[in-house]
């Protein structure tokens, strides 16, 4: 079995940080069906701003929102720019299918690039 990655959100801005919820990053209705990933997802964060990188799961917002909750609010500030990763475990011969989700300034969805993941090994 390998690990691929499944989606990727690219560049995505921070619109909040909110240090008070229970933890999770929300993300835009829009964005989490762009990207075709699924509440409680465990995804993959890392900020370009400052080279942050967390872990925790989806939880759905408004469209084009990025929010990261709880203690990484400490780390990802409103305007910094993010790179969302989610994750697939693959055996021989599977396949899946890669989204990279590119927006523009706002968070909107401006293209979805697709390839193919073929598990050799």
């Amino acid at each position: 079995m390998k690990t691929f990655v499944k989606s990727k959100l690219h560049r995505v801005k921070v619109t909040g940080a909110d240090l008070n919820y229970t933890g999770s990053i929300t993300i835009g209705f829009d964005l989490i069906k762009a990207a075709r990933l699924d509440t409680y997802e465990l995804v993959h964060i890392n900020n370009l701003s400052n080279a942050a990188h967390w872990e925790t799961y989806v939880v759905p917002g408004k469209h084009g929102e990025i929010c990261l909750n709880g203690a990484p609010a400490r780390l990802f500030q409103v305007g910094d720019e993010v790179v969302v990763l989610s994750f697939i475990h693959l055996n021989r011969d599977e396949t899946a299918t890669h989204r990279t989700v590119f927006v523009n300034k706002k968070n909107k969805v401006k293209n979805v690039v697709k390839h193919e993941i073929h598990c050799k090994d």
